[in-house]
């Protein structure tokens, strides 16, 4: 089968028995449990965050079913309350965690690494190379879960989550017959005294892994040259194999605990050793601490960023085929909000007020870039709310700018209604927009709380979110359209002159990629030349040769209304 990592990790999941999946959309996550969940004799679920998807799966897990649970690398940070005593309680059934890292950051506000936190908590990880040891090691993953008691992490990155190749798939198989469940707080109820007794187990489950990792592990040596040894894992194998072919490679495919005796044997049987990872010094800082010596490349290996074979090269001394990784002279593609987007007039009705903008994690991060050009921070989910509280207690009404927080419908399902809980306990002031589109847009229109579907389909509870941010005690709580300029302008101004009192507003309108509907056209009225309209690259609109002035053609307007939005004067109409 074709598969990519996501899909393979879904794949193996759904073959070695697994029945119950949870998670939260994250880019380069999200297609793992869609896939997964495609397998109508299995339960999936989108959950309203990671902590909670984690519990979820912690809870189907000691009922006894094995377990997919799915998140992007941020997200490790959401659920590492639940996972760090996961790792003391143990499992019921197999619990797989899939965390998928962005290095790069293609998608990301952060590059961290994963491996970091499968350390710290003490959860076996293991680490893919391609499509194939994703289905091949979350296969694994669930015998290795119930025979050490513990969670495991797969831990993906960007290459391995969305790159295609073959996977050979091996005969499904059922989870093991269990027990019926029966109580054992010694094991399940984390107080003190019981704690103390699982962190004993914890301590020897770890020895234990250690010497699986040793005597068993997924690791591979591939022999070369003895004058270069290079360990490695994930996708940054891949690179290193075709930029240095001729090398001995150590690959990792489990990445803690660190095989400690495979390393040292693999060092002395070559000269000098390297470490080749992206974005992290995890493996060089790991493999330093066993006493063992890593050697620096002629050339510094990028700290940031995705790896190439052509980086390795250089690094290593190796001619490197010209032009091969950037191409120069080509114009720069921002990113923007979709043409049509019901939230562009929100942005830029806020940017006319020159308020202090708090945006938050999804399609409206990218009201900051210009032409629209409003927002002044944006640091994880749920924040705008938290910062636009920190804001206000900082300027209060001594700004002349209004203080407005920024969120979207899924996102203050996720983290921005504790936010908006802390604000009105302590009787913040502001303005907090809902941007609702009906949808968790950014990565790829899933289902959430407040617009009731489910990823399989089934029949879900749509939440009332004006009357949820009520009974929080928000006193001024309204719904407006956010395609009507005059509506928008009204509310954002009536907001901004009560400065002393907490306004939420929800702008509710569907994304544009849900209905696809196309509106009466636009026409321009009294064009000043000034050429904002023709930067868009819009094939409707043209100019004039004779006076350089714009016009839109009719029967090629879809009636988005980007072009009005970007206007300067008002002179672009429906």
């Amino acid at each position: 089968m074709l598969l990519s990592g996501n899909e393979a990790v879904a794949r193996a999941a759904l073959d070695a028995g697994a029945t119950v999946g949870t998670g939260y959309p994250g880019t380069p996550s999200t297609e793992t449990l869609e896939a997964f969940a495609t397998d109508a004799d299995v339960y999936a679920e989108w959950c309203t965050n990671e902590k909670v998807a984690l519990e979820v799966a912690l809870g189907a897990s000691a009922g006894g079913a094995r377990v997919l649970c799915t998140m992007k690398h941020v997200g490790v940070n959401v659920a590492a309350d639940p996972l760090f005593t996961a790792a003391y309680t143990g499992v019921g059934g197999g619990l797989v965690l899939l965390a998928a890292d962005d290095p790069g950051m293609h998608s990301s506000q952060n590059e961290q690494d994963s491996h970091y936190y499968a350390a710290a908590a003490h959860v076996l990880m293991l680490d893919p190379a391609d499509s194939q040891e994703a289905y091949d090691l979350t296969r694994a993953a669930y015998e290795l879960s119930e025979r050490f008691d513990v969670p495991v992490m797969i831990r993906s990155s960007v290459r391995i989550s969305h790159t295609k190749s073959p996977v050979q798939t091996s005969e499904p198989t059922r989870a093991p017959e269990r027990a019926p469940y029966e109580s054992d707080p010694s094991k399940w109820v984390m107080m003190p005294a019981f704690a103390k007794g699982r962190r004993r187990r914890q301590l020897e489950r770890i020895r234990q892994m250690r010497k699986w990792a040793n005597e068993e592990g997924p690791n591979r040596v591939i022999d070369g040259s003895k004058a270069v040894g290079i360990i490695c894992a994930g996708a940054a194998y891949q690179h290193v194999r075709e930029a240095l072919p001729d090398a001995s490679i150590l690959k990792l495919g489990v990445t803690y605990p660190l095989p400690d005796e495979v390393i040292r044997t693999f060092a002395e049987t070559v000269q000098e050793l390297f470490v080749v990872e992206e974005a992290s010094t995890y493996l060089h800082e790991a493999v330093r601490a066993l006493g063992v010596s890593v050697a620096e490349p002629p050339s510094e290996l990028p700290a940031f960023g995705e790896l190439s074979p052509n980086l390795i090269r250089a690094a290593f001394g190796q001619p490197v085929p010209q032009g091969a990784d950037e191409v120069e002279g080509l114009p720069a593609r921002p990113p923007a909000l979709c043409p049509g987007c019901p939230h562009r007039l929100v942005f830029k009705e806020l940017s006319r007020q020159k308020a202090i903008v708090c945006g938050d994690i999804g399609c409206y991060t990218l009201g900051a870039l210009p032409p629209l050009a409003a927002m002044d921070c944006c640091v994880d989910m749920g924040a705008s709310v938290s910062m636009a509280h920190g804001f206000e207690l900082a300027l209060g009404t001594t700004s002349d700018r209004p203080i407005v927080g920024i969120i979207g419908d899924s996102t203050f399902a996720h983290s921005g209604l504790s936010s908006l809980m802390t604000t009105v306990y302590n009787a913040g002031a502001g303005t907090i927009c809902i941007l609702d589109n009906r949808t968790t847009a950014m990565t790829g229109r899933q289902g959430n709380p407040f617009n009731g579907q489910q990823i399989q389909g089934r029949e879900g509870v749509e939440l009332d979110l004006e009357r949820i941010i009520s009974a929080l005690g928000v006193q001024q709580v309204s719904t407006v359209d956010p395609n009507d300029m005059e509506a928008v302008r009204a509310a954002l101004r009536e907001a901004a002159r009560e400065r002393e009192r907490l306004d939420v507003i929800i702008f509710k309108s569907p994304c544009v990629l849900l209905e696809r509907k196309i509106a009466d056209p636009y026409y321009v009225a009294s064009c000043t030349g000034c050429g904002v309209c023709l930067t868009l690259g819009c094939p409707a609109i043209g100019k004039y040769p004779d006076t350089g002035l714009a016009y839109i053609d009719p029967e090629m307007c879809i009636g988005c209304g980007q072009c009005a939005q970007y206007c300067r004067f008002n002179a672009i109409c429906r």
